[in-house]
């Protein structure tokens, strides 16, 4: 079973309490999303450690319930 948007925004806000997030379902089968992620917890980090800190807040469900997500993340200073 797939993960809904509200499953993944729940991990995320959980992860980032600070962060500005949206969600968006991009082709309408709640399997490919694409997630902004704006929080102060990734300043000083590489777009790559940023991604790695989403990939951690979903608790191992990437590849698996949750098929694809295209990231976009940003510290709230850029």
């Amino acid at each position: 079973m797939a993960m809904s948007q509200d499953q993944i925004k729940s991990f995320l806000i959980e992860a980032f309490p600070d962060a500005k997030i949206e969600i968006r379902d991009l082709a309408g089968d709640n399997d490919h999303y694409e997630a902004t992620v704006i929080t102060s917890a990734f300043c000083g980090k590489t777009r790559i450690q940023q991604h790695q800190m989403v990939y951690a807040a979903l608790k191992g469900y990437m590849g698996t319930k949750l098929h694809a997500l295209s990231l976009k993340t940003h510290n709230p200073m850029e």
